[in-house]
């Protein structure tokens, strides 16, 4: 068991999420950065797809009551007082020690995994905290308990590489809806950086900049929605969906975010700068 001291500002169980659910009205869900959850994950020796903690801002604290092989990954925190803990490395938390994790250096979004994974009831396939259906275990606090599973793979990596950091830019199609724009709407959008709101969360990055117009008047009806899908509302200023968005919507999507850059927008802060870039649709 691992007992939560201090969840920080939102902490939440994800796996990678629950697919094949949409056409019952059920989104996807799982890890916002799910390459850091893999890569956690892959450092203790877990499957890439088991269920770990996502923290948002850090500043959590954890009472491990058994010995545990843990990695960190994502944004990174200073991690203590537990020896060798670090970013990016398999260590080991002694029975009944607590890990206190800090605020980010760069980013959002800190992953913990723990070998054997966090075993809590899955709910359709899935292990995910759905902030926007309320699927899944509730949002951590203090006093929870989180079961550990048994672990089933070994550990063979003692080290990985932190990426170094780099202006946020974010690669996208144009379309499904972008013929609902002005001619040089996609152009504007691409032509300088948004600053993100602090309204954002798992559901949407919410973004401030140059106002997206407008060819035509009224909504769609509701249509199904993607991660990565840049929504527009009658307010002109841009929405990218992550990882809790709805499975439909009526504004009209500009462009779609590539799925390989999810990652960076999940890492983006309030008060962030972040830049699209536009990509040629293949037709197949």
């Amino acid at each position: 068991m691992i007992e939560v001291l201090a969840p920080g500002p939102y902490a939440t169980v994800q796996d990678l999420g629950r697919p094949g659910y949409a056409h019952l009205g059920v989104p996807r869900s799982g890890a916002a950065d799910a390459a850091s959850l893999r890569l956690a994950n892959r450092l203790v020796g877990n499957a890439e797809g088991m269920a770990g903690i996502e923290l948002t801002f850090g500043m959590a604290r954890l009472r491990f009551r058994t010995g545990a092989w843990v990695a960190l990954a994502g944004a990174p925190v200073p991690a203590g007082p537990v020896r060798r803990a670090g970013m990016g490395v398999p260590f080991w938390v002694p029975e009944g020690a607590e890990l206190r994790l800090g605020t980010p250096e760069r980013g959002l979004r800190t992953y913990l995994a723990v070998r054997g994974g966090i075993a809590v009831q899955p709910v359709l396939g899935s292990r995910s905290t759905d902030s926007l259906s309320g699927l899944g275990p509730e949002p951590l606090r203090a006093g929870t308990l989180l079961p550990v599973g048994r672990p089933e793979g070994a550990i063979s990596v003692d080290l990985a590489p932190l990426p170094e950091p780099r202006p946020a830019v974010l690669r996208v199609l144009p379309g499904p809806r972008d013929d609902w724009f002005v001619p040089d709407a996609l152009a504007a959008l691409c032509a300088g950086p948004y600053e993100v709101s602090q309204d954002s969360n798992r559901v949407g990055v919410r973004l401030r900049g140059r106002e997206l117009a407008r060819a035509k008047e009224g909504e769609l009806p509701s249509e199904g929605m993607v991660a990565g899908a840049v929504q527009v509302p009658p307010s002109g200023q841009p929405i990218v969906f992550l990882a809790d968005h709805p499975p439909t919507g009526g504004y009209p999507v500009i462009a779609v975010v590539r799925t390989a850059d999810l990652p960076a927008a999940a890492q983006l802060c309030p008060g962030d700068q972040v830049r699209f870039l536009a990509q040629r649709r293949v037709e197949i």
